[in-house]
Order: C-alpha cells, then sequence, then structure tokens
C-alpha cells in the first residue's frame, strides 16, 4: 500500500468505473470531504484505490465506500489486496463488520451495481453475503415536463411560498433552518445532505417550514426530499421535485439518478422516471 493520491485515485476510478466516469472525480472528492462525525481511510497500490470509513456513533460497522482497479491492472490481485487492507483498517477503528454498502450521508453508491459483476463476484470470493437490494430511478430531464407555474400559483393562494437556496456556500442561514426542519423531522444525515447539497428548494407557510428537496449532496444525484406530515396532500413534493430537476437540466445533465428510493409510484407519475440501477447490498463478520 502506499499513499493516497486524490488525483491518481480520481484518474482510477475514472477508468474503472464505467457506468460513473462522468462523477467519479467527484465522488472521489465528496469522499475525502465527509461529515465530522467520521473517520476515513484511503488506501492505494498501482493502478487501485480502496476508500473506506467509519461513523463515530456506530464505529461497529465499517464501510467500503469505494473499489477501483484500473483496466490495465485488473486480473492481478489488486482488488482483493485492497479490500483487505481496508477490512484491517476498519479493524483497527472498532468494527465487527464491513459492509460494502452506502455510508450515508456521504455515499457514493447504495451497494455494488449489479452490473459491476466482477465487483459482486469480489465481494462473495472473500465471504460477505448479500442482505439487501437497493435501487435508483432515472429522470430524462430531456423530455420530462417540468413546469410548475401553475401548482405555484394554486400554492400561493393556499398562503404557501416557494424557495431555491444557492449553493451551500450561499445563504447559510437559509441552508440551516431547512436543515434544522430536515433533522427535526427525519434524520441527521438528511440535515447534512440539505446543508451540503448543490441545489435545495423549500416551502413554507406562515413562516414554518413545510417541506424540502435537494440534489448534489451525492454528485449528480437527485435527494432526499420530504414533506411535514401535516402539510401531505398540497402536492409540494411534485413542486419541489420538478424544480431541483429543472435546476439539474440548466446545470448540464441530460438525466437524473433518484437515489435509493422508495415511492416508486410518486416518482413515475410526477415525472415519468423509471426503476433503472439495481445495488446489492453486502456484509462481512470481521470478528
Amino acid at each position: 500500500m502506499r499513499e493516497f493520491d486524490p488525483g491518481e485515485a480520481a484518474r482510477v476510478a475514472q477508468a474503472a468505473l464505467t457506468l460513473d466516469a462522468g462523477e467519479a472525480a467527484a465522488l472521489v472528492g465528496s469522499l475525502s470531504r465527509p461529515p465530522a462525525e467520521r473517520r476515513w481511510t484511503a488506501l492505494a497500490v498501482d493502478g487501485g484505490v480502496v476508500m473506506a470509513s467509519v461513523n463515530t456513533v456506530d464505529p461497529a460497522v465499517g464501510h467500503v465506500d469505494l473499489l477501483a482497479v484500473h483496466p490495465s491492472a485488473q486480473g492481478a490481485g489488486r482488488g482483493r489486496a485492497l479490500v483487505r487492507a481496508a477490512e484491517e483498517w476498519l479493524r483497527g477503528q472498532g468494527a465487527r463488520e464491513a459492509r460494502f454498502a452506502g455510508n450515508p450521508p456521504c455515499y457514493a453508491w447504495p451497494g455494488i451495481d449489479v452490473r459491476y459483476t466482477a465487483a459482486a463476484c469480489l465481494a462473495e470470493s472473500l465471504g460477505y453475503e448479500r442482505y439487501q437490494v437497493a435501487w435508483n430511478m432515472t429522470a430524462d430531464l430531456r423530455h420530462a415536463d417540468l413546469g410548475v407555474e401553475d401548482d405555484l400559483a394554486r400554492l400561493k393562494r393556499a398562503g404557501v411560498s416557494v424557495h431555491g437556496l444557492g449553493g451551500p456556500g450561499d445563504a447559510p442561514a437559509g441552508r440551516e433552518r431547512v436543515a434544522a426542519f430536515v433533522e427535526e423531522q427525519w434524520n441527521d444525515r438528511w440535515a447534512w445532505e440539505a446543508v451540503n447539497a448543490a441545489g435545495l428548494h423549500y416551502a413554507e407557510r406562515d413562516g414554518r417550514v413545510l417541506g424540502f428537496a435537494a440534489w448534489g449532496a451525492r454528485p449528480a444525484w437527485f435527494g432526499p426530499m420530504g414533506t411535514a406530515p401535516d402539510a401531505r396532500g398540497l402536492g409540494l413534493g411534485r413542486v419541489l421535485l420538478r424544480r431541483c430537476l429543472a435546476e439539474q437540466r440548466a446545470a448540464g445533465q441530460d438525466h437524473a439518478q433518484i437515489g435509493w428510493v422508495g415511492p416508486l409510484r410518486f416518482y413515475s407519475r410526477a415525472v415519468g422516471a423509471r426503476a433503472e440501477r439495481v445495488f446489492w447490498l453486502y456484509r462481512r463478520d470481521l470478528a
């Protein structure tokens, strides 16, 4: 193993992660800037890199966040050596279990995309067991109807206003206000994503936040989003979703991944999204 070089890691990831090549450098950068309560490492060999992490709030569970071996270096056991080195580091941090699974709020994927077959085979050959399935939906931004004008007029008549905030460095007070709402209604992981998202939209009435949607906390993906229970039925989710996707389209994206999806029907009806990427989540006892 040798010292981690972010630039070299990004180049390796871009070559190896063929389904995510356009986001590879951003993913390496994002995983290198996790929340304060996370310990992480990056280990490298010639032509390969692995990134792993442990949350201090749950140090018993460790995560292999990213594994990439350059195509020219594959087949020589580098991937296996990198995973074993990551496991050894995780043990040293107190982890009793290792997972090929997303470590929210700062993660690359929910698990191993089933189309990265070699990675799934490697995990299974190393004794990891598949324990869960997750999926993304894809919104085609070239053809999706993202209009919200009529909805905004309807909401205004109901006393609801909808707002957008710029990047993470803009309007920090506004972001913190929305993040406080998100943490109260859901959890601190979503709140971190709201603060660190590339785009953040929210709805309010009488000074009270009712719902939010974010994109780009995980580079280029949409999510998370949510509406307070007593504000559901107003159609806020569709408006906030469409505003985020319109912003992603303006940023040059042809498609948007809606990450780690729960309500398939909502996204299908709101923007014609389709279930597409499937991820297998793996784990192994480190004892």
